[in-house]
């Protein structure tokens, strides 16, 4: 297909999302008057009975709990099709070379930030069922730390300090963990996923259960994704370059 060929195909695409999109947002009720009662359950059950005090933090890893898993097998399977297809296409190139960066304020700026964007990342996580927050905005924001460590570094430093092994085991361990958690609670109580663990006192660290152990997981496993899309992605442009040299 041409490249007119493709953009016309994008912007047909575009157009259709763009239409469904403003389909959907027109059908919203207004800010403030949430007209089901799904909701409102959720916030008198949640608080009480199982010490969340960040109401969506419990719907995602309690009320559905097992639907988070299954978002979490679409993110590695995604994440695992797409590191598949961009290393087959590197198979017989040689590792590109890491372009050099000159500017210094860039770098400096890049390394300053990395702490407090780790800091942001860990407490998102850490306090996801205490304060508004959880594993999947903790990941994201800690994976943006890597790419400032890009910036500040370079496709090296982003190498030898988040390898694509270390990437595929965050994944892969987060994805894990989050399974045998839920099987434990299946062995303890025969349910999937439930609590076994004290509930104690709301917003409180030590509260909510497995909630806080199931924020950790999903955590681990999208830093992971988001890192090795990132490695990836990065080292196709790096070869693109390379090759147009």
């Amino acid at each position: 297909m041409t490249r007119t060929g493709r953009l016309g195909v994008f912007a047909l695409s575009v157009l259709g999302l763009a239409l469904l999109l403003g389909w959907g947002l027109a059908g919203l009720p207004d800010f403030g008057h949430y007209p089901g009662p799904l909701g409102d359950i959720a916030t008198q059950l949640l608080p009480p009975e199982r010490r969340v005090a960040n109401v969506p933090t419990g719907i995602v890893f309690d009320l559905r709990g097992f639907d988070t898993l299954g978002e979490e097998l679409i993110l590695f399977a995604a994440t695992t099709g797409v590191a598949l297809l961009l290393r087959e296409t590197r198979s017989d190139a040689s590792t590109p070379s890491e372009e050099s960066t000159e500017d210094d304020e860039l770098r400096l700026l890049g390394l300053a930030l990395i702490p407090p964007t780790v800091l942001l990342g860990l407490y998102l996580a850490v306090f996801g069922h205490i304060t508004p927050g959880g594993g999947f905005q903790g990941g994201i924001v800690l994976a943006t730390a890597f790419v400032l460590l890009y910036v500040a570094g370079g496709s090296k430093t982003l190498d030898r300090l988040a390898p694509s092994t270390l990437a595929d085991g965050a994944e892969g361990t987060g994805l894990a963990a989050y399974v045998l958690i839920g099987l434990i609670g299946l062995v303890a109580a025969g349910e999937y996923l439930h609590n076994f663990l004290p509930y104690g006192s709301r917003n409180m660290i030590l509260s909510a259960g497995t909630v806080p152990l199931l924020n950790l997981t999903v955590a681990l496993a999208v830093v992971g994704a988001l890192v090795l899309l990132v490695r990836d992605l990065l080292q196709e442009l790096l070869l693109e370059r390379r090759s147009e040299e």
